[in-house]
């Protein structure tokens, strides 16, 4: 059985969540955080063998505070971040085992993740290398000025949203990161991309949405009770019972 590390981005600046007391990673979702969420689809897997967590520095002594025992419990690692999406993962990616073949990068933003989704894209990345989620983009777009008058309508053919997981063989990742130099990378993808990796598409799904506004939020919380449960191993579980995430 191939074995992956499972890295959580969570060191972003949310400044479209507008919440003075959290971060969106941070915010309670059904009484627990965004992130533990994102981090529980994965925790219960046997070909997961490890998982990271990214945050930003000035927030480590906050998360300490709020999340410590949950860390512990749930064998996660903490690494601090940089100013960067990619100098963050970067910096996980520098932790991941050596014996781990494979690297999935999901935002801990997402907490809307579905076992099925997971299988698909680690199955995808295990043939081809290199794979990711994505929606087609259904929307009509427009390109828009500083004025906010339409400049012109784009063509949606081909185009595709993307979404995390995403996942790739680690020295493909390595390599990526090696020539990556001053590029600023929104994902993990458009870094492999331009070392010439192919990238499999495969496809998500709209609920799998990320946690950017107080409106996601909210749809988020009706979103969460039609995803099926992860299965519980017994009462010393630690998904067993909602009062350890309060």
């Amino acid at each position: 059985m191939s074995k992956f590390a499972v890295i959580l981005p969570a060191a972003g600046r949310s400044s479209r969540f507008k919440d003075k007391h959290y971060k969106k990673p941070f915010a309670p979702l059904a009484n627990r955080a965004v992130w533990i969420h994102a981090a529980e689809r994965f925790l219960n897997r046997e070909d997961v063998a490890q998982v990271i967590l990214v945050i930003s520095p000035e927030d480590r002594e906050d998360f300490n505070f709020k999340f410590a025992a949950n860390v512990q419990i749930l064998g996660i690692q903490v690494v601090e971040g940089g100013e960067e999406r990619a100098d963050s993962v970067g910096k996980a990616v520098a932790r991941v085992k050596p014996e781990i073949e494979y690297v999935c990068v999901h935002d801990a933003a997402r907490p809307l993740l579905a076992t099925q989704w997971i299988d698909n894209v680690f199955d995808a990345a295990v043939r081809t290398g290199a794979a990711i989620l994505a929606i087609p983009v259904s929307g009509t777009l427009k390109r828009v000025g500083a004025n906010h008058l339409i400049e012109e309508t784009v063509s949606r053919a081909g185009l595709w949203e993307a979404q995390t997981p995403q996942v790739f063989r680690r020295q493909i990742l390595l390599d990526a990161y090696a020539k990556r130099g001053d590029f600023v990378a929104t994902d993990e993808a458009s870094l492999v991309e331009r070392i010439g990796q192919p990238v499999t598409i495969v496809p998500g799904s709209p609920i799998n949405l990320k946690i950017t506004t107080q409106e996601d939020l909210r749809l988020a919380e009706q979103a969460l009770k039609a995803l099926p449960k992860p299965k519980l191993s017994g009462p010393g579980h630690p998904f067993a019972g909602d009062d350890l995430w309060r």
